[in-house]
């Protein structure tokens, strides 16, 4: 397939619903999202975020595979880990209390409640559990080290899930950023 063709599609359904659409599978389009949220294109970065952001908003992950979804067909791309990876937050006080709210790589804003819980989930590769932010059509967003550290620093220890672990409140909302070990 075309890159060009591909993003032409795209720009002329940008804003309809995926579930809408039911086009044939195509195949493999040698599209890779790295472990960092980096996209690339035959190997080579994509360097224009507003191409990356393109394509982002027609990815959905189904059949165990990432999908680009356009009006007239469907093709898989190759995710390392999560399609996304959380960069910045800050907290945001409203009726429900300090609501955090955490901004991807590549500007999307999310605030994590019940509708976009927190999971902890093992890292491919590492087997580790980290924590990852659920989104719309089967996508997750990675937490960035940096972000993680930053987090991890304003989290308590206590019991949850029957375990001790790092835990956060937003909102009403109250989510792990992981097992703390005997020592903590």
């Amino acid at each position: 397939m075309d890159l060009s063709l591909l993003q032409q599609q795209l720009k002329q359904g940008r804003n309809a619903p995926l579930e809408s659409w039911h086009p044939p599978f195509c195949g493999d389009i040698p599209i890779r999202i790295d472990r960092e949220g980096q996209w690339f294109y035959q190997q080579s970065p994509i360097g224009r975020i507003e191409l990356v952001q393109l394509f982002s908003s027609v990815l959905q992950y189904k059949n165990d595979r990432y999908v680009l979804t356009t009006p007239v067909e469907e093709v898989a791309i190759q995710v390392d880990d999560a399609p996304f990876l959380l960069t910045n937050w800050q907290w945001h006080d409203n009726e429900h209390g300090s609501v955090l709210q955490m901004m991807t790589n590549l500007g999307t804003e999310y605030l994590i409640s019940a509708e976009y819980p927190v999971q902890l989930q093992a890292e491919p590769g590492s087997g580790l559990l980290l924590p990852y932010l659920q989104l719309p059509r089967g996508l997750t967003a990675k937490f960035s080290r940096a972000l993680f550290y930053q987090l991890a620093e304003q989290a308590v220890v206590q019991m949850f899930q029957g375990q001790n672990h790092f835990v956060l409140q937003s909102g009403e909302y109250q989510f792990s950023l992981g097992i703390a070990d005997e020592s903590t």
